[in-house]
């Protein structure tokens, strides 16, 4: 009986799917709030792995997935990646675990992807958190079209890796060589697929969203926009956090968490 309870529940936490898509999601915890956290461009839910047990002890229900092309989920047969897609995966998933509403958080490309995801499904989104996320003025977005091929062909995997490390210089060696193998795992169509997705002006439109935000970033980041984020985003919340780079949440998990439960308790 225990057996066949453990593979109906098993069925029932790998049912969700977008466009045929399955996608990989893990949930964890109990509590009146699920936290739902999104990774970056080629990462996977294992971004996370320093702030479930931190949420979880918070009290807090946690989901954690990989987006379409990434990590364990499937690919759209048609290569076509968009943060559209990547919204209705995570919708997908909200379905299939049976939760209400939701606060997001998004790490560097999962900052446009849940930003989306909030326009597409606002009664559906509490608050929003965004760690080294990008937000830019849209006619920056281009950029990210234009770089795109240089992850193609023979010196695709040489450009990949000089991109990934570029993001975590003052990382620690073996954090570093963790995320790399993460990243240059996977698939070329992604790789390319995802960052080319980023370059339409579309997901960079000037629309308020007008719902709590928190912001953190690595000391003096670059990568939001301040004029742009204080506009669009009118509830902001923005900190730093000193000595750490892109991938912050794994590099100092300690501060990040305790900025992220703080904000939590005043929005959940």
């Amino acid at each position: 009986m225990r057996i066949l309870l453990g593979l109906i529940l098993a069925s029932a936490l790998s049912g969700a799917s977008v466009d045929g898509i399955e996608i990989h999601w893990t949930p964890a915890g109990k509590g009146g709030t699920t936290v739902i956290l999104v990774h970056g461009w080629t990462g996977d839910e294992s971004a996370w792995s320093a702030q479930v047990p931190a949420l979880v002890a918070a009290k807090y229900r946690v989901i954690t997935l990989d987006l379409p092309g990434h990590g364990k989920s499937g690919s759209p047969k048609d290569g076509k990646f968009s943060m559209d897609l990547f919204a209705r995966a995570i919708e997908a998933v909200r379905v299939e675990a049976g939760i209400n509403r939701a606060v997001l958080v998004g790490h560097s490309m999962g900052t446009p992807v849940i930003r989306q995801y909030a326009r597409l499904y606002p009664k559906r989104t509490l608050a929003l958190v965004f760690a080294e996320g990008v937000v830019m003025k849209p006619e920056n977005g281009a950029a990210f079209a234009t770089m795109s091929p240089r992850f193609l062909g023979p010196d695709g995997p040489k450009n990949h890796e000089q991109f990934v490390r570029a993001m975590c210089i003052v990382t620690p060696e073996e954090m570093r060589t963790n995320i790399l193998k993460v990243s240059m795992a996977t698939p070329e169509a992604t790789v390319y697929g995802a960052m080319a997705a980023l370059g339409d002006p579309e997901i960079w439109n000037e629309g308020v969203i007008d719902i709590p935000v928190l912001g953190i970033y690595a000391d003096k980041s670059k990568l939001a926009d301040q004029e742009v984020i204080h506009r669009v985003f009118p509830k902001l919340e923005y900190v730093e956090i000193p000595g750490t780079d892109h991938f912050l949440m794994m590099e100092k998990p300690a501060e990040f968490n305790s900025y992220l439960l703080d904000f939590l308790k005043k929005h959940s």
